[in-house]
């Protein structure tokens, strides 16, 4: 595990025993009696990882940042002693504000030790942890996303779709047969290692995955809406729901579109749940009985008749020189793919901005605004109890909030929400919802204050973001701009932020009402 878990030969090796009284000790100079000098004092321990705290800069030179998450941010790094160029994932120990987020990171790191080694798995090389942040030390993968690599060759057939799900799929087979469930497998988590054309393909961001015993039940409602297996939204599953997420990408690998689709997250969950999949509409009639026979296997809303993936391993239309047909897929299904992932990277900018707008102070305001409304002091608030203290409070939300804000919370439905329900929920609630909010990331892409996106404007802010490239603008203001007028305003701005996909990936789900 490298440096990271050494612990100085002070804590290790056993005290000497104390010479006879009779002999006569002569101290050299250098090796004073211990009382004589202070001995440096052992590394704090780590509240974390539970190891001796570690400058992650003493071995490695920090560098530009690559890509930001809801706990992390990514930057490149380089290893001192050797030159070689890695990722560097920091976490800030003050968004760990549960005991449940701290075992998550422990957890994480424990699962990318214990699959170590593993080809397609994206190679931990070390954990740190100091006063602020905990620091994970991985294998840069520079080739981009799945889907990226796709888009840019600009021609694709089954047969490429089934030799990446196969990789996708034994990538799978691995963590299941090593006792861990990902549970946020998405095609953002499926990276190349470099720009070769046969580069080989990593999972990564295990930051939501457990280790699993067969027949063991799951409860939280965690990961993507797109990707969620219906059993998840049903707080009742095991490994099978990564089948299903692989499902859904697969069905999009074949026709650039999820299979389910609506206006809202509860519009993707109740979708979901009813389990209609469209094999009618372009492109599915060109696509092979082999093909839409295994989306069907592995998006059976059962999970007891789902395949699993040695059994998808197993199937005609995945097999090396199997059923998959080489001939190119319409290039609507490219388009599509292009408009689609356009798409997730302006959502992810705009977020980015809409998340800085979430300041301390907000979510101190919040923590006050629950202990004053909790007047027993019980841990918990009622609907009425909810009401009376938002009056009081003086708060701007309506009746229709305050109800929408109870039920959201109220995830076991006893009519009562405790603290840490109070803030996920308001939260969430002013993230995406509230006009301010979403204002201010419009003004941002807006540079001239003219009231309209343009594709410059667009470029200059994706750029600041880290996130452009210039194929993806064309996609991006034809897919937001509703007039056709070749650029995007607000109201088209806000349709867009609200629609398809809203989340940006919250970690676990408590205002889940289904």
């Amino acid at each position: 595990m490298g440096n990271c878990c050494s612990i100085s030969k002070a804590h290790q090796d056993p005290p000497a025993a104390p010479p006879p009284t009779s002999a006569v000790v002569v101290v050299p100079p250098s090796a004073e009696p211990a009382r004589a000098r202070k001995s440096p004092a052992p590394p704090a321990v780590g509240p974390v990882l539970g190891r001796p705290m570690e400058d992650v800069r003493g071995s490695y030179n920090i560098g530009k940042e690559l890509g930001r998450g809801q706990f992390g941010v990514t930057h490149l790094c380089t290893d001192k002693r050797s030159g070689e160029k890695l990722a560097c994932k920091t976490i800030a120990k003050r968004k760990l504000t549960t005991k449940e987020d701290v075992e998550d990171v422990r957890r994480e790191v424990q699962i990318m030790y214990h699959l170590s080694g593993q080809a397609n798995v994206v190679e931990l090389k070390g954990a740190y942890e100091d006063k602020q942040s905990v620091h994970l030390v991985m294998e840069l993968c520079a080739g981009g996303e799945l889907f990226d690599r796709i888009i840019a060759r600009g021609h694709y057939t089954e047969r490429a779709a089934a030799a990446l799900l196969r990789t996708i799929v034994q990538i799978v087979h691995t963590c299941h047969s090593m006792g861990v469930m990902h549970r946020d497998l998405k095609p953002e988590n499926f990276l190349l290692l470099n720009k070769d054309e046969d580069a080989p393909l990593k999972a990564t961001d295990f930051g939501l995955s457990v280790f699993f015993k067969q027949g063991e039940v799951f409860k939280d409602i965690v990961g993507s809406a797109y990707y969620i297996a219906p059993e998840v939204l049903k707080r009742k599953y095991g490994p099978e729901a990564d089948i299903w997420s692989v499902g859904v990408m697969l069905y999009i690998l074949l026709c650039g579109v999820p299979p389910f689709w609506a206006e809202s997250e509860h519009g993707i969950f109740n979708a979901i749940l009813r389990g209609h999949i469209d094999f009618t509409t372009d492109p599915w009639p060109n696509i092979s009985s082999g093909a839409k026979d295994l989306v069907r296997k592995m998006l059976n809303s059962d999970p007891k008749q789902r395949l699993t993936a040695f059994q998808v391993l197993n199937h005609p239309w995945i097999k090396e020189d199997g059923e998959a047909p080489d001939t190119p897929l319409d290039n609507a299904v490219l388009n599509r793919l292009k408009q689609f992932r356009a798409m997730n990277q302006f959502k992810k900018a705009a977020l980015r901005v809409i998340a800085g707008c979430l300041s301390e102070e907000e979510i101190k305001g919040l923590k006050e605004m629950f202990k004053n409304i909790d007047t027993d002091n019980s841990g918990t608030i009622t609907l009425d109890e909810l009401k009376q203290g938002l009056t009081k409070q003086g708060t701007k939300l309506s009746e229709y909030e305050v109800k929408q804000l109870m039920e959201a919370a109220d995830a076991d439905g006893n009519g009562t929400i405790d603290y840490e329900e109070f803030i996920t929920a308001t939260v969430h609630m002013n993230r995406l919802d509230r006009e301010e909010h979403l204002y201010k990331a419009f003004q941002y892409f807006d540079k001239d204050n003219s009231g309209y996106i343009t594709t410059e404007e667009l470029e200059q802010a994706l750029k600041e973001k880290g996130l452009y490239d210039g194929e993806e603008i064309k996609d991006i203001i034809s897919e937001a701009d509703a007039d056709n007028d070749g650029r995007i305003d607000y109201t088209e701005f806000a349709a867009m932020m609200r629609k398809g996909n809203p989340d940006p990936n919250p970690k676990k789900r408590r205002d889940v009402i289904l």
